[in-house]
């Protein structure tokens, strides 16, 4: 089998780092994308552990919101690799604030970019598999893109956004040899909290008992990167209760806006 050139963006640190390990130990060339290049660094060191060559990682300091610069990060993957297989569209940031203690600028900072980052980066690269014939896009959304929680008014409108997307981008392209994975974790050992938006804008800097008590963040990379080979178009991965909100939504709605109410 010819050797994937997978594109991670949100590449600095949790879900995005394990995946971008977890390609490489398969052999694939890693694209690592993310603000924090000292950090990049330090990833693409982990990936050259794992087994690759150093002309096999290309590190490419990558802001998602700064959809200008995005064509050019495109043709530098493209003149480095000759293609794109798979994109993993992982970049985001979380929030933790009630709607009334929520400043707009919060709301406009989730969806420029946990939405806008990520269909402005899909759509700079969907020509180039489109062209081929061939090609495989994926987005991180959340559980919390299907299900309704406090604290998280302008996450939870953000991943149901890109939710929405991803899942209608996939009846345009499908016929046309391009797959689209959601994948949607429940809670992963991460700094995802800790990282998260505060009302005002500040970092929450405290861990969810919840995150902290979630799946381990390597076997949550293992999860997706098998449902990514085998190209489902949905990968829910957590072991939690949380994961048990996807089915009440499904079957009894009225259920879960108790339980999330309580």
């Amino acid at each position: 089998m010819p050797t994937q050139t997978v594109w991670i963006t949100g590449a600095s640190s949790g879900i995005g780092e394990a995946l971008a390990v977890r390609f490489a130990q398969d052999s694939a060339r890693v694209v690592l994308s993310a603000r924090r290049e000292s950090e990049l660094q330090r990833v693409a060191t982990r990936c050259r552990e794992a087994g690759l060559a150093a002309n096999e990682v290309l590190v490419l300091p990558l802001d998602v919101t700064d959809w200008d610069s995005l064509p050019a990060a495109v043709q530098t993957v493209l003149d480095t690799f000759g293609s794109i297989d798979l994109l993993v569209n992982n970049a985001g940031v979380s929030q933790r604030s009630l709607c009334k203690d929520t400043d707009m600028a919060v709301y406009q900072k989730l969806m420029d970019v946990d939405v806008m980052g990520q269909i402005a980066l899909t759509k700079a690269v969907l020509p180039h598999m489109l062209e081929k014939g061939a090609g495989h896009l994926a987005v991180t959304s959340s559980v919390a893109g299907k299900v309704g929680a406090p604290m998280r008014t302008g996450y939870c409108a953000a991943k149901h956004a890109v939710m929405g997307f991803f899942d209608a981008l996939r009846a345009e392209v499908e016929g046309q040899g391009v797959k689209v994975s959601t994948i949607t974790p429940g809670f992963i050992r991460t700094d995802i909290s800790r990282n998260a938006l505060a009302g005002d804008g500040a970092a929450y800097g405290e861990e969810d008992e919840d995150i902290a008590g979630g799946m381990d963040v390597n076997e949550c990379a293992d999860v997706i990167f098998k449902g990514l080979q085998a190209q489902k178009r949905e990968i829910p991965v957590g072991k939690g209760k949380e994961m048990a909100a996807l089915w009440i939504k499904r079957i009894s709605p009225e259920a879960l806006f108790r339980i999330a109410r309580a």
